[in-house]
């Protein structure tokens, strides 16, 4: 099946060509005719497999009719990379259609985009905490649109935006499309689909099926040398651009920090970075100018880069599902990849569930020349506490008021603590 048999408008068909789009893919064959019969539509699609084009030449294609200045579209992702990647697609593949696409997130100024609102556009790419607040403030209109779309919908959940979500569902049109896609479908995205889609149509496409062109190895290791042998494995290794994975920010931040004092090329992805700082790396991995690019599952979304060439597992993922997300960065494009796993005597559950997943045991390896035996280092000893004051049993002083410098003022009761919470999931 071409790109031709949909029909698109030529405008768009112009885009789908410029982008050297020949054949689509089995989420594109299945997704695009339903969605451009105006259907409403749940795709089940790892990471990879296409869906953003699935949904954004359909979205492209329908709003080349009617009026424009105003948002027609509203495309809601998890995180600012992958709002970024969206946009850069849409704009990509509607390049001719003059159909204007802006990003909508947190962790940047929100007067710009308040002013490119202001001047129109007909599709928003946005992140929940920075959508809410323009509904606030009143700076974003959307009595009129057309296509709601949620993509990565676990994702968000895993991040904690579904109260968000359905507090923007409150502001939107009862009458429109609305577009869900997850890579899994644990129950609570199967609550919300069946809230917010109506005569849904199903697509699912190899919702856990790991890449052919992957091939997989454990290396087994003590916690505390978990670093030492990534810097062994990396000596041994020809490789190409390598994503590192890491359970936590803070270690990303560490790891990314001791790889570029062993002379690699490295960066770390992970929350606490400005927007800046974060497209600066993601820039700079895409044109290699980093080597290594160390990121939290969290940060990694939105990460589209088809010349990696190692994908290693520095801490093993929480399922099988994120396993095969992370894996699914290498071996794209016909292109074969590498995944290493490094794995302690705590991980035995998770590896027995991937191998169940993968249909095979994973081959176990060791680096040669490099000493497992090593002794974690000694826990540094803590600072003794200074013995606390001895009560008096004189009477005790009047208690200090909030202000002259002695105390901090209490909370009033049931005011919450505001700022940092907020700044974080935005």
């Amino acid at each position: 099946m071409p790109f031709q048999s949909f029909h698109f408008h030529p405008q768009v068909a112009a885009g789908v060509t410029a982008a050297g789009y020949s054949t689509p893919t089995p989420i594109q064959a299945q997704a695009i005719p339903p969605v451009m019969a105006g259907r409403d539509v749940m795709g089940l699609a790892q990471t990879g497999t296409g869906k953003t084009a699935a949904f954004a030449l359909p979205i492209l294609h329908r709003l080349m009719e009617g009026k424009r200045g105003h948002v027609r579209a509203l495309i809601i992702a998890p995180t600012r990379e992958l709002a970024e990647q969206i946009h850069g697609a849409i704009s990509s593949l509607g390049e001719q259609t003059r159909l204007r696409s802006l990003t909508v997130y947190g962790g940047v100024n929100i007067n710009p985009q308040i002013q490119k609102l202001k001047r129109g556009a007909e599709i928003v790419v946005a992140c929940p905490g920075r959508l809410l607040d323009h509904i606030r403030q009143g700076t974003i209109d959307l009595s009129r649109l057309e296509v709601l779309v949620l993509d990565e919908a676990d994702q968000m959940f895993d991040m904690g935006f579904f109260p968000d979500i359905r507090r923007i569902l409150g502001h939107l049109p009862a009458k429109r499309q609305t577009l869900l896609f997850s890579a899994t479908m644990p129950a609570e995205i199967r609550k919300l689909s069946s809230e917010v889609l109506r005569d849904p149509l199903t697509v699912q496409v190899d919702r856990v099926s790991p890449a052919t062109t992957v091939s997989h190895a454990l290396y087994p290791v003590a916690p505390h040398l978990k670093t030492d042998l990534l810097l062994q494995l990396l000596q041994h290794t020809d490789t190409g651009s390598v994503l590192v994975f890491t359970r936590t920010k803070h270690r990303a931040k560490r790891l990314g920090l001791q790889l570029e004092k062993a002379g690699y090329k490295a960066a770390s992805l992970q929350g606490n970075l400005s927007q800046n700082r974060r497209q600066a790396a993601l820039d700079g991995f895409r044109d290699g100018s980093f080597q290594i690019l160390v990121a939290t599952d969290i940060a990694a979304r939105g990460i589209d880069v088809s010349q990696v060439s190692h994908v290693v597992n520095y801490d093993i993922p929480d399922t099988p599902e994120t396993y095969i997300h992370r894996i699914g960065r290498t071996g794209r494009a016909a292109r074969s990849g590498d995944a290493f796993t490094l794995v302690t005597g705590e991980d035995t559950a998770m590896v027995r569930a991937i191998e169940k997943v993968l249909g095979k045991a994973v081959e176990r390896r060791k680096v040669a020349g490099f000493d497992y035996d090593q002794p974690a280092p000694p826990k540094q000893p803590q600072a003794p506490r200074a013995p606390r004051p001895q009560r008096q049993n004189a009477k005790a002083a009047p208690a200090s008021k909030p202000g002259n410098g002695n105390s901090r003022p209490r909370r009033p009761t049931g005011q919450k603590r505001t700022g940092s919470v907020q700044a974080a999931t935005r």
